[in-house]
């Protein structure tokens, strides 16, 4: 809970610290040494000595908070803060709306930030549109599954107790940031980067396959909250949701056209979603709202279950 405190007051870390920044440059680093590496050799590398790398410096910080009760404390909740980021993944969400009611160049210049599409000649709708899509993807990686992950670690841990495991529970939402962060770099079909982008881009939609499935669901759970039209969430979830060439990224997406009764469209790519109302710019106030209820409810459960396993074990 501290760390999602963090993470709600003071957001990010800033660049030059965030362990998100340092990752990508050490992924950065070995991406040079291992494409010249002409087959899916390449990835395999990359993934294990990136990950080495990346759980050498966790256990350095580790080692030091082990000093002192106090500045492990903060240095755990820190580190774990930086795992996930709700308040930059709501905020981003916000500031496009903001723009959208000033300027049309400036929220298209704001959108460019958070989709890979060209944005300069996006009309208002589909700047909504990709706005959207971007926030409730991400529900999954940037919150439920590093969240998940721990989760499941923490219970693992209980049951089977292990030496240093503050170091384990640290590291291993740490590493699946590290495994979304080299999905992000290097996980594309181009030419460059095919063979060794193969196993990080395969290795991370293993790891989102369940936290995608759940959070779609919370999606759900949360229309129904809120009053929005929830059996519409679940029917264009389950109809809609492999519509996306990721295997993953659909079920949030999906989840959320179908409760803001809204079509979610990249063009050439999906349709999520039925046209059911013409979708505007309030309709993101609307998928952020939808969003914190659905991030709410899931770390309620967590918290739950964590409560209810500690009594249990």
């Amino acid at each position: 809970m501290v760390s999602i405190v963090i993470d709600m007051v003071f957001g990010e870390l800033p660049t030059a610290v965030h362990p998100v920044v340092i990752m990508g440059s050490i992924i950065g680093f070995f991406k040079n040494v291992f494409i010249k590496i002409k087959n899916k050799l390449s990835g395999l590398l990359l993934i294990i000595f990136t990950a080495s790398a990346v759980s050498i410096i966790v256990y350095v910080f580790y080692a030091i908070g082990m000093l002192n009760v106090i500045l492990l404390f903060i240095i755990f909740s820190v580190l774990l803060s930086s795992s996930f980021s709700i308040n930059m993944l709501l905020q981003t969400a916000i500031d496009v709306e903001n723009d959208l009611k000033t300027s049309l160049d400036k929220a298209r210049e704001s959108v460019s930030y958070l989709v890979s599409r060209s944005t300069d000649e996006l009309t208002e709708s589909f700047i909504v549109s990709a706005t959207i899509e971007s926030l409730t993807e991400n529900i999954t990686d940037s919150y439920v599954a590093p969240i998940f992950y721990y989760f499941i670690f923490t219970l693992i841990i209980m049951i089977y107790p292990v030496n240093n495991a503050l170091y384990f529970l640290l590291l291993i939402p740490l590493l699946y940031r590290l495994s979304n962060t080299m999905d992000a770099m290097v996980g594309y079909e181009t030419d460059e980067l095919k063979d060794i982008g193969f196993f990080p881009a395969k290795i991370d939609d293993i790891l989102n396959y369940i936290p995608a499935r759940i959070s779609g669901l919370y999606v759900v759970l949360s229309a129904c909250l809120l009053k929005l039209d929830w059996k519409n969430s679940y029917r264009i979830m389950k109809r809609d949701a492999r519509n996306c060439p990721s295997p993953n990224s659909g079920y949030t997406m999906a989840s959320t056209a179908g409760a803001l009764n809204i079509q979610l469209i990249k063009k050439d790519t999906y349709i999520l979603g039925d046209e059911n109302k013409t979708i505007e710019t309030n309709d993101i106030e609307n998928a952020v709202k939808l969003s914190k209820y659905t991030i709410m409810l899931f770390t309620a459960t967590i918290l739950l279950l964590l409560i209810i396993f500690k009594v249990i074990l």
